[in-house]
C-alpha cells in the first residue's frame, strides 16, 4: 500500500463504510471480463492479513494485479533484470493512489506456493507488497488467471480495464520494448480509454492443485 493511501484510512469511518458498501455491490463472484466489474475477493498475504478488492476500490483506488510465481523464468527475467521491471513500476505509482498486489495461485503441494520458499524470494527481490494467498485456487479461477505473470488492472469505478501480459516479449530472457501495463496506467491517469485493453499472457502455467 503506497504512502497517500494512509490518510485514506484516517477519513471518517461513514464515509469509508459507506463506500465499501456501494463498491461491494458493484463487484461480485462473475467470471472476470474487461470492461465489467471486477470479480471481488478477499485473501489473506502471507503475513495473514486480510486484502479485500471491494475496499481498495471504495478508498478510490486503481488495483493492478500480478499473478506470481517466483520459480517461473518469466517472472525471475522481470525481477533480475537491471531494470526491475515490477518494483520499478511499484516505486513510479508510490506516489499515487493505487494498490500492487502479487497473488500466488500455487497449491502448496508444489515449492512454488510453500511460504519458506516464497519469503526467500521476497527477500531477495526486496519485495514490499502484498503477495497474497490463493492455495486453492479459487481467485485465480474465477480470473481465469493461466500464466504467471499475468496482469489485471481494476479501475476506481472497480471495472477490469486491462488483461493480458506484462509486454510483448514472450521469452524468458529479454524484456519487452512495450509495457503494456505501464501504456494501460499513462491511459489511466490521463483520464482516457486504456487503448490496448487486452493481450495474451504469456508465461508459466499457474501451478493449481486438483
Amino acid at each position: 500500500m503506497f504512502g497517500p493511501m494512509k490518510k485514506l484510512f484516517a477519513a471518517s469511518a461513514a464515509v469509508a463504510v459507506g463506500g465499501a458498501m456501494i463498491a461491494a455491490g458493484a463487484l461480485d463472484h462473475h467470471k472476470a471480463e474487461v470492461g465489467k466489474p471486477a470479480p471481488d475477493f478477499t485473501l489473506k498475504d502471507y503475513n495473514g492479513k486480510e486484502h479485500t478488492l471491494s475496499s481498495y476500490i471504495a478508498q478510490g483506488n486503481i488495483v493492478i494485479l500480478e499473478w506470481f510465481n517466483h520459480e517461473c523464468p518469466f517472472v525471475v527475467k522481470h525481477y533480475n533484470h537491471e531494470n526491475d521491471t515490477f518494483n520499478a513500476m511499484i516505486k513510479e505509482w508510490e506516489d499515487q493512489q493505487v494498490v500492487y498486489l502479487r497473488v500466488n495461485s500455487a497449491a502448496t503441494s508444489y515449492t512454488a506456493g510453500q511460504k519458506e520458499h516464497v519469503m526467500k524470494a521476497v527477500e531477495n527481490w526486496n519485495i514490499t507488497t502484498p503477495i497474497l494467498v490463493d492455495a486453492d485456487g479459487k481467485v485465480g479461477r474465477m480470473y481465469n488467471a493461466k500464466r504467471t505473470p499475468e496482469m489485471y488492472i481494476i479501475n476506481t469505478d472497480g471495472i477490469l480495464v486491462y488483461h493480458g501480459a506484462i509486454d510483448n516479449d514472450r521469452s524468458a530472457r529479454s524484456l519487452g520494448d512495450v509495457n503494456y501495463v505501464r501504456l494501460a496506467m499513462q491511459d489511466l491517469m490521463a483520464g482516457r480509454a486504456v487503448r490496448t485493453a487486452t493481450t495474451t499472457a504469456y508465461g508459466c502455467t499457474v501451478k493449481y492443485g486438483n
